[in-house]
């Protein structure tokens, strides 16, 4: 009888550590790894040769939003793609637990311009067996799942829930007893297996808050005041488990850096802060980020980044494009239905103020200049794709605003433009990629679909940082890409390759890794489509000893687990098995 269930033979093993890599065969058995080093084929009931293939954790990818796509997807494509094989959801403190049955709809609406989210999909695909945040545990237990999934507590239903509605939670700050609430509602929600909680506040009048509810008005996570997050610290402190995922960019930067300090003091657990970012113009800020990092850890404080080290453009129309809502008059010109949007956008009086923004250092774009018109639907326009902004508008002797404005009012807000991101210098991001304590990522998966294929972020970290680029070693680039995190967020048996974890394992041609160009998938419910991105060079991904991708096509397993505290084999889908 095989001593194991699969055998993975004569693979380059890089076990996420940092140690280096080595020639050897991993036996999985109950899909843990029982054994590492040499077995003949008949050990295994199964045997895949990875002879000239890389062998080593599955990614995990901290920071998306599949809260809703998981009900659809149960690979959380773009990033199952990817080799992502663990993901946290419930990020930024938006979520759909807990949700009373009469705020279904108000939840729903509230992603649509928030995280871009079609509003048809989560119609058809959100089944809402749920009301309170266990119960919605329960029912991603019930899914089938082709990755693990981790879950955040998101602090923005939470409050909801607990002061009546969004409207009253961002007009008055909870009462005494609404806190204890909160705290209590919280514990229960960890207790049914959250791993910590996450929250954006950003000044609503801020020159960074771009998320917005569906109505343009400031998330209520962003009204919160400090005490709330302080007593959730405290919370995590005394249960010893836990981590924080924090957006925090208020009135005071400086305040904001110590607030975040207090709070890795009350709890003395982990805290992921977003996001860190190399802007191409202004250099001083990733490299005062870093230094403040450092300043925490000699502190003793767990304070680590979450980086945003995907270079994929934005590729977007006006007609759902919300990525401007730092500035007022953007927000307010791209509010309401298509038809809306197109008169207010086709209002001269309204130029100036949209004129304003084109000259500022964007959160997520590059200089507006920079745009590309990638494709026009009006004849006498077709000679300007290709072009960026700045050179149609000279050609057609126009404010690079009226440039992009006046050929897509012509195309019904149909024109299609691609943003650069604001980190291009390669030398900027190497920076960032070699600070000792990033999380790469932030692929923002399941959320702006059809603007955005961030789900791609390891294939480029391997292929194109590590591969073409040798910004650092290949034992480094898996260490960050699952170890580290996995460290980070309380994943105690996942993120190396060690007898005794998951097998979580992606066997990939290092030589032929990348990506496919971005394309368009009519694959959501409702009708709805978005942007993908898949890659090339995965041979193999395996997610709890079961392999869910043979050469970027689907089997059909579905072995993923949700990783109630950070720990699959206590899933009740594992004691079911056992």
């Amino acid at each position: 009888m095989p001593r194991f269930d699969t055998v993975i033979k004569n693979g380059m093993i890089i076990d996420g550590t940092r140690a280096p890599r080595y020639h050897g065969d991993i036996g999985i058995k109950d899909g843990r790894i029982v054994e590492i080093g040499r077995f003949e084929a008949s050990n295994g009931a199964i045997e895949i040769d990875a002879y000239g293939l890389i062998v080593a954790p599955g990614f995990i990818d901290l920071h998306t939003h599949y809260d809703a796509q998981v009900f659809w997807d149960p690979h959380c494509t773009i990033s199952g793609w990817h080799g992502v094989t663990s993901v946290a959801i419930g990020n930024c403190g938006f979520g759909f637990a807990p949700v009373r049955p009469d705020q279904r709809e108000r939840a729903m609406l509230t992603m649509t311009r928030l995280e871009a989210i079609p509003y048809a999909s989560m119609k058809a695909g959100l089944p809402w067996d749920w009301i309170t945040f266990p119960q919605f545990l329960d029912s991603l237990d019930r899914q089938p799942l082709g990755v693990n999934l981790l879950p955040c507590v998101p602090l923005g239903p939470l409050i909801t829930w607990v002061i009546g509605s969004p409207e009253e939670a961002k007009r008055r700050p909870p009462t005494a007893a609404e806190e204890v609430e909160i705290v209590r509602l919280f514990n229960e929600a960890m207790d049914a297996g959250g791993c910590g909680w996450s929250a954006q506040r950003l000044h609503p009048s801020g020159p960074v808050c771009l998320q917005r509810d569906y109505d343009g008005t400031p998330m209520v996570t962003d009204l919160m005041g400090d005490e709330t997050c302080r007593n959730l610290a405290r919370e995590l402190g005394r249960r010893n488990s836990g981590f924080m995922q924090l957006s925090m960019a208020t009135e005071d930067p400086f305040r904001d850096l110590k607030e975040i300090e207090k709070l890795a003091e009350l709890s003395r657990r982990p805290l992921l802060y977003q996001a860190l970012v190399s802007f191409d113009r202004e250099p001083q800020i990733h490299r005062f980020l870093m230094a403040w990092f450092d300043h925490c850890h000699a502190q003793g404080l767990r304070v680590y980044p979450q980086a945003h080290t995907n270079t994929t453009s934005f590729t977007f129309t006006l007609v759902d494009w919300n990525l401007f809502d730092d500035s007022e008059a953007w927000r307010e010109a791209t509010l309401g239905s298509p038809e809306e949007r197109l008169a207010k956008l086709s209002d001269p009086s309204r130029r100036a103020k949209l004129k304003d923004y084109a000259n500022g250092q964007r959160m997520v774009t590059g200089d507006l200049e920079n745009f590309i018109i990638e494709k026009t639907y009006t004849p006498r326009y077709r000679e300007l794709e290709g072009l960026n902004l700045k050179d149609a508008g000279a050609r057609m002797n126009l404010h690079i605003v009226d440039a992009m404005l006046d050929v897509a009012i012509a195309d019904g807000l149909r024109t299609v433009f691609e943003a650069p991101p604001p980190h291009t210098r390669l030398d900027f991001l190497k920076e960032v990629v070699n600070y000792p304590y990033t999380i790469p990522g932030l692929s923002d998966g399941g959320a702006h679909t059809k603007f955005f294929c961030g789900g791609r972020y390891p294939t480029e970290f391997l292929a194109s940082f590590t591969r073409d680029q040798t910004m650092l070693s290949l034992e480094d680039a898996h260490w960050k890409l699952s170890a580290w995190p996995a460290m980070c967020a309380g994943l105690s048996d996942r993120g190396v390759l060690s007898e005794g974890y998951a097998a979580d394992i992606v066997m990939y041609d290092y030589d032929a890794l990348g990506m496919e160009p971005i394309a368009v998938a009519h694959d959501l419910p409702g009708g709805e489509w978005r942007r993908v991105q898949r890659a090339r060079g995965y041979r193999y991904i395996m997610v709890n000893g079961e392999v869910t991708f043979v050469d970027g096509q689907p089997t059909e397993r579905t072995p993923g687990l949700l990783l109630r505290h950070g720990n699959g084999w206590k899933s009740p889908q594992i004691r079911r098995a056992i």
